[in-house]
C-alpha cells in the first residue's frame, strides 16, 4: 500500500491543523534535497514566494494592449476598460510594446516604477487544459497536455526541494531546523509540495490565530495504538506516528521563529475593505514577513487569492473599473506592495522575491454575461528588490485568435519562470533543475544582474568529503544514446536498499525496480527496445535516506 494512499484512509493525519498567526499548520509530502547552501553571502537567506490566483485570471483586462484597443473594444464591447482610464505602465516601451494596466493596479505600477516589479506576457505551455482542476494540476506538477506531461504525480516544487535538501528527513536538524516549505491560506494540501517519498518536510497553514499552535497532535486518528501490529498495517501506522513527532517538532520551531519575528506595518490590506469578505492573501503575507524576519530559513512559501473565475459580474455594467476582477486586482496589487513595504522597513527586503500565476487566463472575447469564460495563455507579475523590472516579451495579438476567441502565440513555456528563479535566484544547480524535471527549460532575465547567483555558489556544486553518501553516487549509463538495452552501473562503498526507476522527460514513471547495492561496482540493464526515440531519465534512489542519483538516457532508433 502506498503512503499517500494510506493517508486517505486516515484523513485528519493531513487534514487537523495547529495554528500561527491564525493559519493551521499540517504536514505533507516532500522530502529529498540535495546539498545544504554553500557559503556565498546572501544566498542562503533567500525565499520564493508564489501567489496561486485561483480562478483563471483574466489576463486580457489586467494588461490591455494599448496599440490593438480597437481590437480589444470589438472583443470585449460591455467589459472592456475605457481607454482613459488605463494606467500606462512604462512610456519608454515601443509602440508595439505599450501596455495599459487596469486601473486597479495602481500598486503595481508604484512597484514598477521603483524598479521592484516585472511583467510577463504570453505565459502558457502547449495545448493548455482549460479544466481547474487539470489545469491547476499541471501548473503545480510542473507538467503540460503532453501525453509524458500529462498525469505527473509529484510537484515541481517538492521535487525542487527534495534536490536541494537531501539530507532534511521529515524533522529539523541543525542546518535546517524549519520546514523546506510552506503553504498558507488553503486548508487544502497542494499537489506542488508533493514528492514520492514519505518524510514530511512541509507544512501548511491556514487561518490567522497566533495561540493555536498545538491543537494538532492529540487528533491525528484518535488515540496511538499501544500495540503496533508487524505488518504492512502496522508500518503504515508507525509512519503516521512519525508524521505527528515531526509535526510536533516543527511546531515547536515555528512558535519560535513566529515570536521572534515582527512586522513593520502593522496595518495590512483587509479584504473586507475590497468588497471580498474572507480574503486573507494580505494576513497570508503578513505572517510570512514577520516569519522571516523570525529567522526561519524556509525556502518556498505558496499562497493563494480566489475568485478569478469571473463568468459573470467581472465588472459593473455601469462602471467596468469596478467590479469582482477589479477588487480581485486591486486587492492582489495592494497586499504585495504593503507586503514589500514591510520587507523593506523590516531590512530583509533582499530576501525575498515574489511570483503570481493562474491555472489559465480568459478567452479573449467576453461571453455577454458581463464576464469571461476559461481561456489560455495569460501575464505573470514578478516582485522583489532585486529581479530585474521590465516587460518580458510583446502584448498579446489580438488579431491571432483561435475560431473560439482564444489567445494564441504562447510567449514563454511557464516553466522558464520557474527555472529562471530556481537558479538565478535560489541557485539550483543543472542537477537539481533535472530532478525538478526543469532541465532544457531556457532561462529569463528575471533576476538583476546583481543579485543572479553565481555557479560557483550553486546548491550541489560542491560534495563534502566526508559525507559516506557521496562516495557511493556514482550512477553511469552505457550506451548512451541506447537503442536496445541500457546498462546501469552504480559503484558503491556500502550496501542498501535502492529503487531504480526509468522516466520519461516529463517525470512519467515508465519502469521500476527494486535492487539491493551491494560493496563494489553493481550493474543493472533496462530494455528500451519497446520505447520510441526520446530523452529520458534515469533515478536511483536510496530506500531509506530517500536520496537519488539521475541521469539522463536518450533513447535512439
Amino acid at each position: 500500500m502506498k503512503r499517500r494512499n494510506f493517508l486517505k484512509i486516515f484523513p485528519a493525519a493531513s487534514v487537523t491543523p495547529f495554528v500561527v498567526n491564525g493559519f493551521p499548520l499540517r504536514p505533507f509530502a516532500n522530502s529529498k534535497m540535495a546539498k545544504i547552501l554553500g557559503t556565498c553571502e546572501g544566498v542562503e537567506e533567500r525565499v520564493l514566494v508564489l501567489i496561486q490566483l485561483k480562478g483563471g485570471n483574466d489576463g486580457v483586462n489586467a494588461v490591455i494592449p494599448i496599440n490593438q484597443y480597437d481590437k480589444y473594444a470589438a472583443a470585449r464591447p460591455t467589459v472592456r476598460i475605457p481607454q482613459d482610464k488605463l494606467i500606462n505602465l512604462d512610456t519608454t516601451l515601443s509602440n508595439a510594446d505599450q501596455v495599459g494596466l487596469n486601473p486597479a493596479l495602481a500598486s503595481f505600477k508604484a512597484m514598477y516604477d521603483k524598479g521592484n516589479a516585472a511583467l510577463v506576457q504570453g505565459v502558457g505551455y502547449q495545448s493548455m487544459n482549460q479544466s481547474h482542476f487539470k489545469a491547476t494540476d499541471l501548473w503545480l506538477s510542473g507538467g503540460d497536455s503532453t501525453p509524458d506531461g500529462n498525469n505527473l504525480g509529484t510537484g515541481w516544487i517538492g521535487r525542487s526541494l527534495q534536490a536541494f535538501y537531501p539530507d532534511v528527513l521529515g524533522a529539523p536538524t541543525a542546518q535546517m531546523p524549519d520546514p523546506l516549505g510552506i503553504q498558507i491560506g488553503d486548508s487544502n494540501p497542494s499537489l506542488g509540495f508533493h514528492t514520492e517519498t514519505e518524510h514530511q518536510n512541509a507544512i501548511n497553514l491556514t487561518g490567522q490565530d497566533a495561540a493555536g499552535f498545538f491543537s494538532l497532535i492529540q487528533t491525528i486518528g484518535g488515540a496511538p495504538m499501544k500495540n503496533i501490529p508487524n505488518s504492512d498495517l502496522g508500518s503504515e501506522v508507525k509512519y503516521v506516528i512519525s508524521v505527528e513527532q515531526s509535526v510536533n517538532l516543527y511546531a515547536q520551531r515555528i512558535t519560535q521563529v513566529f515570536n521572534a519575528g515582527s512586522n513593520s506595518i502593522a496595518t495590512y490590506p483587509s479584504g473586507n475593505d475590497y468588497g471580498m469578505n474572507g480574503a486573507t492573501l494580505a494576513d497570508q503575507l503578513k505572517t510570512i514577513a514577520r516569519l522571516v524576519r523570525g529567522g526561519s530559513k524556509t525556502k518556498i512559501y505558496l499562497c493563494q487569492l480566489g475568485g478569478f473565475d469571473t463568468h459573470n459580474a467581472q465588472v459593473d455594467s455601469g462602471d467596468t473599473t469596478v467590479g469582482d476582477h477589479a477588487n480581485l486586482l486591486r486587492y492582489l496589487s495592494d497586499s504585495v506592495k504593503t507586503f514589500f513595504d514591510d520587507l523593506e522597513g523590516l531590512g530583509i527586503a533582499d530576501q525575498v522575491v515574489g511570483c503570481t500565476f493562474s491555472e489559465f487566463g480568459r478567452c479573449a472575447e467576453e461571453n455577454g454575461s458581463f464576464g469571461t469564460d476559461h481561456g489560455t495563455l495569460a501575464p505573470l507579475m514578478v516582485f522583489g528588490k532585486n529581479i530585474q523590472a521590465g516587460v518580458q516579451g510583446t502584448n498579446v495579438n489580438l488579431s491571432n485568435l483561435t475560431n473560439d476567441g482564444q489567445l494564441q502565440g504562447m510567449q514563454y513555456d511557464y516553466r522558464q519562470v520557474f527555472t529562471t528563479l530556481l537558479q538565478d535566484w535560489l541557485g539550483a544547480d543543472n542537477e537539481i533543475l533535472e530532478q525538478t524535471m526543469f532541465d532544457g527549460y531556457a532561462k529569463m532575465p528575471l533576476v538583476d544582474a546583481a543579485a543572479v547567483v553565481s555557479p560557483d555558489c550553486y546548491f550541489g556544486t560542491t560534495t563534502a568529503a566526508n559525507d559516506p553518501y557521496q562516495q557511493v553516487r556514482a550512477l553511469k549509463i552505457y550506451p548512451n544514446p541506447a537503442s536496445v538495452t541500457a546498462e546501469v552501473s552504480f559503484d558503491s562503498e556500502r550496501s542498501f536498499s535502492a529503487r531504480l526507476t526509468l522516466h520519461s522527460l516529463g517525470g512519467s514513471l515508465i519502469t521500476a525496480m527494486n535492487v539491493q547495492v551491494a560493496p563494489g561496482t553493481n550493474f543493472y540493464y533496462l530494455d528500451v527496445l519497446g520505447l520510441p526515440p526520446a530523452p529520458y531519465f534515469v533515478r536511483l534512489e536510496d530506500k531509506a535516506s530517500g536520496r537519488a542519483e539521475v541521469v539522463k538516457l536518450s533513447v535512439v532508433r
